[in-house]
């Protein structure tokens, strides 16, 4: 997995690396295979707290590798099929990760690189990154990754930048939602160190209930069900050791187990 590196450290970050600088960090089914192992690794690793999501060179990833695209014109539509559910299912694996990811975005991201970014939880990026969903302009539609995009960005936003394939600057895709945080390129290390930081001061198991409960909330209408649902889900976690600790550790006034 050398174009994918995986290193874990022991303060309980996990850092995933896209390392195919020479190609922009560019997808091909090898890279999508090997991210998706790197994605469940991490997530089931009792150890990590945190996942980084970066690339090396001077791009995050600019999406579909072009070799990788001349082999797909010659698919047929059973081989495309199994192509595309390849990338959606390593999005799908990145997007239900039970640990907090951040992409560390230093540099342009288009079409899957976009995904990328939207599927994580966090994304921090650098006011000089460019951004693009530059599908149409080659005859296709952002199709795998737009569950993500629409959710990150909102339909009104996708309503042009699908349409346009346009490129956008880095403060667009912060006005838009795409990017949580904006620094220079002299500060990007420091405002990943503040968020995992803030991160490390949450409670582990919190944070994944945190994150099932987005999910099993967002875009639902407040019905009877959801109601029970999101009662039954701070019972839960208020009844577990880490519930327990946390409000034990509050009122004590004393720092909970989970921060060093």
């Amino acid at each position: 997995m050398s174009d994918i590196l995986i290193d874990i450290a022991d303060t309980g970050v996990a850092t995933v690396t896209m390392n195919r600088g020479d190609v922009h960090n560019a997808f091909n089914e090898q890279v999508i295979a090997d991210l998706t192992a790197a994605f469940r690794r991490v997530g089931e690793d009792p150890a990590v707290r945190v996942v980084l999501l970066r690339g090396v060179g001077k791009s995050f990833s600019a999406g579909a590798d072009l070799s990788w695209m001349k082999k797909m014109a010659g698919y047929s539509r059973e081989e495309n099929l199994a192509d595309a559910m390849g990338l959606a299912t390593m999005l799908r694996t990145l997007d239900e990760c039970p640990k907090p990811t951040v992409a560390v975005v230093q540099g342009p991201a288009f079409g899957g690189g976009v995904g990328l970014v939207s599927a994580c939880d966090i994304a921090i990026g650098v006011e000089t990154a460019t951004f693009a969903l530059s599908e149409v302009r080659l005859g296709i539609i952002p199709a795998a990754i737009s569950p993500y995009v629409i959710s990150a960005i909102g339909e009104r936003a996708c309503r042009r930048y699908f349409l346009t394939g346009e490129r956008f600057s880095a403060a667009e895709a912060h006005r838009i939602g795409l990017l949580h945080e904006l620094t220079s390129a002299d500060g990007l290390e420091e405002t990943v160190a503040k968020t995992v930081r803030n991160l490390m001061d949450s409670a582990p198991s919190a944070v994944t209930a945190a994150k099932e409960l987005i999910r099993a909330v967002a875009r639902r209408p407040l019905t009877e069900e959801v109601m029970r649902d999101t009662a039954e889900r701070i019972a839960r976690q208020r009844a577990s050791a880490e519930g327990k600790e946390g409000v034990g550790a509050f009122l004590d006034k004393r720092t909970p187990s989970w921060r060093s």
